[in-house]
């Protein structure tokens, strides 16, 4: 009996201590996604990428219309021209063919790659920005809301509107 007592008051002892323990979390979420895409920063490298990518847009929609355009030529002239024209002008066309794969190909990796650098550098501020947050403001832990995975937390636990804010007065500021 004595050691059931002695249990029942090791058990409470510790539920106390765990209950002083969980009033003491001070718990947050920030949602990287929305503020890479809401700041500042996230804006204008996304109109930066757009601008680029019609940019390469525009050069390739020119390519394909010219290869079309030779295309159309040669099947035009394909029954008057000797054969060695004809051969001539078809390894012409299949060597542009070629290029504008080449350029397609490459343009979609340069578009990738510039929006990883820009992706990158401004998450990486985002997370600076975030551990000075939690460590200024004495939260014990900080989480991702990635993709929507935390379920449910109340509203005032979302950080991510403070972030950005944080984020763009940073940029704001003059360098000097």
């Amino acid at each position: 009996m004595k050691k059931a007592v002695w249990l029942v008051a090791v058990m409470l002892l510790f539920a106390a201590g765990q209950a002083a323990a969980v009033e003491n979390l001070k718990i947050g979420f920030v949602d990287l996604v929305k503020a890479l895409n809401e700041s500042d920063a996230g804006k204008k490298a996304k109109s930066d990428l757009e601008f680029m990518i019609k940019s390469k847009q525009s050069t390739i929609d020119e390519k394909g219309k010219a290869i079309e355009k030779a295309k159309g030529d040669l099947d035009k002239q394909a029954s008057v021209l000797s054969a060695d024209a004809r051969k001539t002008k078809e390894e012409d066309l299949e060597r542009q063919l070629r290029e504008y794969q080449r350029f397609v190909s490459d343009s979609q990796n340069e578009i990738k790659k510039k929006e990883n650098e820009f992706t990158v550098e401004i998450v990486k501020e985002l997370r600076s920005i975030i551990q000075k947050i939690g460590q200024d403001e004495g939260y014990t832990m900080l989480l991702e809301n990635a993709e929507g995975q935390i379920l449910f937390a109340k509203k005032d636990l979302d950080l991510t509107e403070i972030v950005i804010k944080k984020h763009n007065e940073s940029k704001a500021k003059p360098k000097k």
